[in-house]
């Protein structure tokens, strides 16, 4: 069936009252026409319009005019007339531009962050450091007052939790009625029909462009450069951070993917991807501006503090990938699509190398002054919580990390870093093994501490305390735990029991020696008698090693109750019943002869309750109070 002819061109009459109709509403000659406009009139007065319009397009394209002088006519009428719909279009889109809600931004986070909180409880840095060295536009109005961006925020930490799914994360919005979208459609089919595309993209890039900005504005995201992130301090930065992840995917999800809608809603159809044109249009710069945050985390300076956040960066972009192909889908948007791509690849290699770095600062960390006490390093503290922190990512960081550390292998036969044993850890993946190798550094830089006591007894003790705290810290941490291994952590529970047994040993052979019964014998037969003078003198020997001992070891501490008292214990089931034993051979020795009291200044009972104040961690004006008592 062949289609009708076209209707024929209009005649002159139905011109000279179409032209009229134009010039009617021609602003710069009718004060009446610039007041008014069309479109917010009656609808009949709309559609004489369009149709004057389209008679007027009809005639100058069909080449049927009899003079030039009525093509001139005609050429005039028409500028006045796109002029006119330019108004009428701007105004339309700022009449109808409002607030996106601030629950329909919020609501743009279907799955809060799997580490939502962590880094916030991240190691005390300036404890340890471990390195050395929207408004939118309001009817006829250019901007709204701003919601309150920490109510928007929270709202939006009150999501729940689901998983990931990118097909139902999208949200977009109806952002105009769709009687407006109708009128804005026709006005945009004629513009364009008349050659006035140009105009038309720059007329709704400029309204949308401030629509969007105003919906930053109410996200908290403000017009930085890269310069300008990298010049502010960490701690600043940590805000904004977590203020970005959550305003990128209401950006992405919401404010882009509705804004492209728009586009659709109003240009598909009309001409060759003028809808992509337009979002291009009004989103490209806002994009970049968002992109260019992260851009900046991700080639800013790298540090240990930093990891967590950065990590926090990439599960946000990664998360929002699916939705950027989505909603940048086209030719003209793969700059943008490119630009998060490198963006997550820079950030993936940001973590892997502070990771390398942290490993290599714990190796290198320089301080050697003891710890009072022999109580637990700052150093220990501060790399513990951090894997534990580690452990947490470990999603992530399986999946970044794929290569062994680079270990004692690396510096064959070099004293100043040990070696790890893969054999041994056959079957964990990368991220563990490092993190166990983060923990054999860690206790090889300690070792190295423990040298700087000039007493043994407290340098096993300090090697006990701060084993025995990785120990725990592991146990602590179910997912940090299930890395490291129980085998790796019978190892290491060894090694903390073993610096025990060597603490005991340095301190209380030479005590549990004077408490022998060899060199106190006369005549050279066990029945021939004792030796009061020497006895006198292992009395006196014990009493000032055991006093000096006390003296000491009260001062020193262990901070772990149960470690504490179990090493209370096992000193007491070796000192008292030696002391009883030796008390109750030889006590008749000594009392029968003058001034006992200086020789046996100890019951057994007091033996046992000054052991309970060793390491307690008491200052020398405290333990000397509790002396007098």
């Amino acid at each position: 069936m062949e289609s009708p002819p076209p209707p024929p061109p209009p005649s002159l009459q139905e011109l000279d009252a179409a032209e009229k109709i134009i010039l009617l509403w021609d602003s710069t000659a009718s004060e009446e026409a610039r007041e008014r406009m069309i479109f917010d009139g009656q609808r009949d007065e709309v559609d004489r319009y369009l149709q004057a319009v389209d008679e007027i397009q009809h005639s100058l394209s069909s080449a049927t005019l009899a003079s030039e002088d009525d093509q001139s006519k005609l050429n005039s009428a028409i500028q006045i007339a796109m002029a006119r719909l330019e108004d009428e279009f701007r105004n339309i889109l700022l009449n109808h531009t409002t607030p996106i809600e601030p629950d329909s931004l919020s609501s743009a986070d279907p799955s809060s962050s799997t580490h939502s909180g962590i880094a916030d409880s991240s190691p005390e840095f300036e404890d340890y450091p471990a390195e050395d060295d929207s408004g939118l536009t309001t009817p006829k109005a250019s901007s709204v007052s701003a919601v309150d961006v920490d109510e928007l925020l929270q709202r939006g930490d009150s999501s729940t939790t689901s998983s990931y799914r990118s097909a139902s994360s999208i949200r977009e919005l109806d952002l105009i009625p769709s009687d407006a979208v109708f009128d804005l459609r026709n006005i945009a089919e004629r513009m364009i029909a008349a050659g006035y595309l140009r105009e038309c993209i720059q007329v709704y890039g400029s309204v949308r462009k401030g629509a969007v900005d105003s919906s930053f504005r109410k996200l908290g995201i403000e017009k930085l450069s890269i310069g300008d992130v990298q010049r502010l301090q960490w701690e600043q930065l940590e805000t904004k951070i977590r203020r970005w992840i959550r305003a990128a995917k209401a950006c992405v999800r919401t404010v882009f993917a509705s804004e492209k809608k728009l586009c659709e809603q109003i240009f598909n159809g009309i001409g060759t991807a003028i809808d992509d044109a337009c979002f291009m249009e009004t989103v490209k710069g806002p994009a970049i501006q968002l992109f260019n945050f992260a851009e900046a985390i991700s080639i800013s300076r790298r540090s240990p503090e930093k990891l967590f956040k950065i990590l926090d960066l990439h599960d946000a972009l990664m998360d929002l990938m699916p939705d950027i192909e989505s909603v940048f889908d086209s030719e003209s948007s793969e700059s943008i699509r490119i630009q998060a791509v490198e963006i997550l690849s820079r950030l993936a290699e940001a973590a892997r190398g502070i990771l390398s770095e942290f490993e290599n600062a714990v190796l290198r960390e320089p301080s050697r002054v003891p710890v009072p006490g022999g109580t637990i390093h700052p150093l220990t503290r501060y790399v513990m919580n951090y894997i534990s922190l580690i452990s947490d990512y470990k999603q992530t960081l399986n999946e970044l990390i794929v290569s062994k550390p680079s270990t004692g292998s690396r510096y064959s036969g070099d004293p100043t870093t040990p070696d790890m044993e893969f054999a041994e850890l056959e079957g964990k993946t990368p991220l563990a093994l490092h993190l166990i190798w983060i923990i054999v550094i860690l206790q090889f830089n300690l070792d190295g501490k423990s040298k700087h006591y000039k007493d043994a007894s407290i340098a096993h003790l300090f090697m006990m305390n701060n084993v025995h705290y990785i120990v725990q810290k592991v146990k602590g941490s179910p997912e940090l735990r299930e890395m490291i291994g129980d085998d790796y952590l019978r190892k290491l529970t060894g090694k903390f029991r073993q610096a025990a047994t060597s603490y005991q040993r340095a301190t209380w052979v030479g005590v549990l020696y004077c408490l022998r019964d060899e060199g106190l014998h006369v005549s050279g037969s066990f029945s021939s008698g004792v030796s009061k003078s020497a006895l006198r003198e292992r009395f006196k020997s014990f009493n000032a090693m055991f006093e000096e001992v006390h003296r000491t070891q009260a001062t020193w501490l262990i901070p772990d109750t149960q470690l504490r008292e179990e090493l209370r214990i096992s000193i007491s089931e070796k000192l008292i019943p030696a002391y009883r034993s030796f008390l109750g051979r030889f006590r008749s020795h000594i009392e029968s002869g003058k001034h006992p009291e200086n020789y046996i200044k100890y019951t057994t009972e007091d033996l046992e309750m000054a052991v309970l104040d060793f390491f307690e961690g008491y200052s020398v004006s405290q333990h000397l109070r509790r002396r007098s008592q």
